[in-house]
């Protein structure tokens, strides 16, 4: 969870910094959601998996959780 917090805090300030668009940042996280929602069944760290992609579609949905609460 603090490796993906982290990560979105990355991708956060690249795009304050006009250096990446949303759309390229919800790609990125579509596709890394995907990666780990597609892990077999039989990966040892199957629940894992399951657990990483559950975190990072709710960053989909429900926005970002860095900025969450906060006053724009």
């Amino acid at each position: 969870m603090a490796a993906l917090s982290i990560c979105e805090a990355l991708m956060l300030a690249l795009n304050d910094a006009n250096i990446l668009p949303e759309q390229e940042i919800m790609g990125v996280l579509k596709d890394a959601a995907e990666a780990h929602r597609n892990v077999a069944e039989t990966d040892a760290d199957f629940e894992d998996h399951q657990a990483a992609a559950i975190l990072i579609r709710k960053i989909i949905t429900g926005g970002n959780s860095v900025r969450r609460g906060t006053v724009s």
